[in-house]
C-alpha cells in the first residue's frame, strides 16, 4: 500500500506543477482548486482500483470507492471549473497577490506542490477503504454510503442556494442566509467534511491497528476548511466586502456545523 501512497504524491506533484503553470499563464489563482480537485479524484481513484497482493480487497470494494471518489471530484471538480471560468479571481487569491506583491508566483509554486502531500494522506484513507479485506457488504459499508450520498447531496444543494442567491439581482450587496446558509455560514464546507468521514467507516478495521490511520483524512479536512484555507480567508474577505451585516451573520451563524440560527443575543 505504500507504494500506492508514494505514487499517489509523485503524480500529484506533477499536476499541481502544471496547476501552477495554467493559473499563471490565466491570470487566475481559481485554477489551483480545480487542478487539485480534478487531480485528487483520479490520483486516489486510479489507487482504489489498482490490485495489490493478498491487499487487494474485494473487487467490488475497490470499484465502489473509486466511483465514490470519481464522483466528488466530478461534481466538485466541474462546479469550481465553470465558476472559475466565468467570474472574477476567488478572493483568497485576490488577497495573496496583495499580501504577497511581487513574490506571488514563487509563493504559489510552494503552495500548490505542497497540496501533494495532503491528497497522499487523503489517499490513505481512500485505499484503506479499498482494501477492507471483508468480501462481504457490511453496515459499515453501507453507513459509509449513506454518508457519502447525504453529504454530496448537501453540499449540492448548498452551492445551488449560493448561485440562486447571487443570480437574483436583489440580492446585489447583501449576505446569503437563506435555506441551510441560515444553519451555517460555510454549509458547503461542512458537507465538504462530512464526505472524508465516508472512508474511514469503511476502511477502519479492528483486526487492522494501522487502518486508524484512515481517520487522518477527516480530520485533516475539517482542520484546513475550519482554520486553514477554507473559512478564515474567506471570512475576512466577507467582513470587507459586506461590512457589518456579515459581522450581524457571523453573531448568529454557526460558523461550519449546522445549527439553528440564533439571536445575535442570545
Amino acid at each position: 500500500m505504500a507504494m500506492l501512497v508514494w505514487g499517489v504524491l509523485a503524480a500529484m506533484a506533477v499536476i499541481m506543477f502544471i496547476g501552477w503553470i495554467t493559473q499563471r499563464a490565466a491570470g487566475n489563482g481559481g485554477w489551483t482548486d480545480v487542478f487539485w480537485t480534478y487531480g485528487t479524484g483520479v490520483t486516489c481513484a486510479a489507487a482504489a482500483l489498482i490490485p495489490l497482493g493478498e491487499q487487494a480487497g474485494a473487487g467490488w470494494r475497490r470499484m465502489m470507492v473509486a466511483a465514490m471518489m470519481a464522483l466528488w471530484a466530478l461534481r466538485l471538480g466541474t462546479y469550481v471549473a465553470l465558476r472559475v471560468a466565468r467570474s472574477r479571481e476567488d478572493v483568497r487569491y485576490t488577497d495573496l497577490r496583495e499580501e504577497w506583491g511581487g513574490t506571488f508566483q514563487r509563493n504559489m509554486v510552494v503552495l500548490l506542490v505542497s497540496q501533494a502531500p495532503l491528497t497522499a494522506l487523503i489517499g490513505v484513507a481512500v485505499l484503506f477503504a479499498a482494501r477492507q479485506p471483508d468480501p462481504a457488504f457490511r453496515l459499515w459499508d453501507a453507513l459509509g454510503l449513506l454518508v457519502f450520498v447525504v453529504a454530496i447531496l448537501g453540499e449540492t444543494l448548498s452551492d445551488r442556494q449560493m448561485q440562486a442567491f447571487k443570480a437574483d439581482s436583489a440580492n446585489h450587496g447583501k449576505v446569503c442566509d437563506k435555506g441551510l446558509w441560515s444553519w451555517s455560514r460555510h454549509p458547503n464546507y461542512f458537507f465538504e467534511a462530512l464526505i472524508w468521514i465516508a472512508y474511514p467507516l469503511i476502511g477502519v478495521d479492528p483486526g487492522q491497528p494501522w487502518s486508524l490511520a484512515a481517520l487522518i483524512a477527516p480530520v485533516m479536512m475539517f482542520a484546513i476548511v475550519r482554520y486553514g484555507t477554507g473559512i478564515p480567508p474567506l471570512e475576512k474577505a466577507m467582513r470587507k466586502s459586506k461590512g457589518e451585516a456579515y459581522r450581524r451573520y457571523q453573531a448568529e451563524v454557526s460558523p461550519l456545523f449546522l445549527r439553528p440560527r440564533q439571536s445575535a443575543a442570545d
